[in-house]
């Protein structure tokens, strides 16, 4: 069976047609057309959507606070992907041109990393005293966040 072109990716459920490679007819007449329905298998880390692909990436509170440069999982082997001081949790980077080949063509598509600042649940008792220093000189008002401040968008665009 030839196909006319090569698919570089393609959506889940897409169908195939190969005319005349079907089940021969009823009484000796001509074969019927052949579908092929896609299925895509689900990656360990990336969703897919459309061209687009995204990952979380788990930080620790020192990369988020201070910066990073991180080895993240990318199609072709490992991205760098910079991390600014001062990142907060639920911020979300793009690698252009990284993503899948849109199957509808336009080019490739992009990759997005979600970053999780991780908090630590087990300290021993060093970091313990380091961390409370560090929570005595960092002062922060705990007071619930005005409806139009990035943090209220960001978990009212989490919830719906």
């Amino acid at each position: 069976m030839t196909m006319a072109r090569p698919m570089p990716s393609a959506d889940a459920d897409a169908r195939l047609r190969s005319s005349g490679n079907g089940e021969a007819g009823l009484r000796g007449g001509s074969a019927g057309d052949l579908y092929v329905v896609l299925e895509v298998k689900e990656h360990p880390f990336f969703e897919r959507r459309g061209a687009d692909l995204y990952c979380t990436i788990p930080i620790s509170i020192a990369q988020a606070a201070l910066g990073a440069e991180l080895q993240v999982p990318g199609l072709g082997g490992d991205e760098k992907l910079k991390i600014p001081e001062g990142t907060e949790s639920g911020a979300v980077f793009r690698i252009r041109g990284k993503g899948l080949a849109d199957p509808h063509g336009g080019g490739k598509g992009d990759l997005y990393y979600h970053v999780r600042v991780l908090t630590p649940t087990k300290l021993t008792r060093e970091q313990r005293k380091l961390v409370e220093q560090l929570g005595a000189s960092l002062k922060v008002e705990n007071k619930p966040a005005e409806r139009g401040s990035s943090l209220f968008d960001k978990v009212k665009d989490i919830f719906g």
